[in-house]
């Protein structure tokens, strides 16, 4: 009808292919900078959540990928951390501009970590409370926006983060 000769080409469907390998490349990069691993991939991350162990930066850090196209590390500050003197860990300095931190409320955590490890020092309501504690004073001494994600779902998170930090949104 045109009057040329259709050419067909395979995976040509108006950039979808380059959205959906754009968002396999976050997923992929996620997936390998979970729970503090290959920090030295840091440069490349779009955020990076911090928190203690069981605060939802996991699966928090998957939907921004899954969902947004968002390059998406995570980092625990753990008991390996010294929470009477807690510090911004070296590795996350150059990346304070890309930190985001979650907390819960301490009632919350306990329950959580307690599925995990019932009668553990690391799932006492003392130990949940002077973790929160410490890492919450961390945020405020180093300016890092955070969110107390205990009455969110994941999703409601993400959004909340996108809207404080106004990543570059990818919908599919």
């Amino acid at each position: 009808e045109l009057g040329i000769p259709a050419q067909p080409k395979t995976h040509r469907t108006h950039g979808i292919q380059e959205d959906y390998d754009f968002r396999i490349e976050a997923i992929n990069y996620t997936l390998a900078n979970d729970d503090g691993s290959n920090i030295a991939d840091y440069d490349e991350a779009d955020i990076i959540l911090l928190g203690v162990s069981r605060t939802g930066k996991t699966p928090t850090s998957l939907y921004l990928a899954l969902q947004y196209g968002i390059k998406a590390a995570n980092y625990p500050i753990t008991d390996d951390d010294d929470f009477e003197h807690l510090q911004l860990p070296r590795a996350l300095k150059p990346h304070r501009h890309k930190i985001f931190g979650l907390t819960l409320e301490a009632q919350r955590l306990h329950e959580i970590r307690s599925k995990r490890r019932e009668g553990s020092k690391y799932a006492s309501m003392q130990q949940c409370r002077f973790e929160l504690n410490a890492v919450e004073q961390l945020y405020r001494r180093e300016a890092i926006p955070f969110l107390d994600s205990t009455r969110f779902s994941v999703e409601e998170i993400a959004a909340k983060i996108l809207n404080e930090t106004n990543l570059e949104r990818h919908r599919y």
